[in-house]
């Protein structure tokens, strides 16, 4: 039996994202795909004194590229970055301790490309976290079809036997192919989610998993569903 998600890349995803990769085998970044403005790949949420705001990497106006084609042109971006993590979350009760894992890759690293950037900050996260999935590349597997048997073919190629999609997907994914391949479809579900100590007013789950780390730091697998406690 081997469980798969394939799914986009994402700058410092939310804490659910991490449950998915920690709930299967291998976790596909399946960056071979639009890339799309003003969406996840480039861009999470942090809390602020002002509420919770946005935190993109400049990528340029050009949508017309697949998401592992978006390059990143300087690193003024990264600076300005951290800067903005210290001034909100200097004050969390392990920004010293988290800052360690997160400050040499926004001071000391350059990276080329949105998908470098977005997979070197994954695997760092998973490892904090003790999560020992295997994480892949689109690119290092063939991919033909249409939407849905693209997804297929990369279940076969890993030897799936279950695909586990985010309950946005059940609005065009075709089961019925997955069937066809003896492929059993599984919805990811993201909700009940305990609170956790929290800075700047109202609890608020849908941010950037920077935001868990740096107030719970050790404990943050306590506030999650599939990530071990051990």
């Amino acid at each position: 039996m081997k469980k798969i998600a394939i799914l986009q890349s994402n700058y410092i995803p939310w804490k659910g994202y991490f449950d998915l990769i920690a709930a299967v085998d291998e976790f596909i970044l399946y960056d071979d795909v639009q890339f799309t403005k003003n969406d996840w790949r480039n861009r999470n949420k942090i809390k602020t004194p002002k509420g919770v705001e946005w935190l993109s990497v400049p990528v340029g106006k050009n949508i017309n590229r697949k998401i592992k084609e978006v390059e990143l042109n300087n690193s003024q971006w990264q600076q300005n970055h951290w800067k903005t993590i210290t001034s909100n979350y200097k004050r969390a009760p392990y920004f010293e301790e988290i800052s360690t894992l997160f400050k040499p890759l926004y001071l000391e690293k350059s990276f080329v490309n949105l998908s470098e950037l977005n997979r070197k900050l994954i695997e760092e996260i998973c490892a904090f976290l003790g999560i020992k999935t295997k994480i892949s590349d689109s690119s290092s597997y063939q991919l033909e079809g249409d939407k849905t048997e693209r997804l297929v073919n990369l279940c076969t190629q890993t030897e799936a036997t279950e695909y586990i999609s985010g309950p946005a997907a059940q609005s065009y994914l075709e089961v019925e192919k997955f069937n066809q391949h003896n492929i059993k479809v599984s919805w990811f579900e993201y909700g009940g989610y305990p609170e956790y100590p929290q800075l700047w007013g109202p609890f608020e789950h849908g941010v950037s998993i920077l935001d868990l780390l740096f107030n719970c730091g050790p404990e943050s697998n306590r506030f999650m569903k599939y990530v071990s406690n051990e």
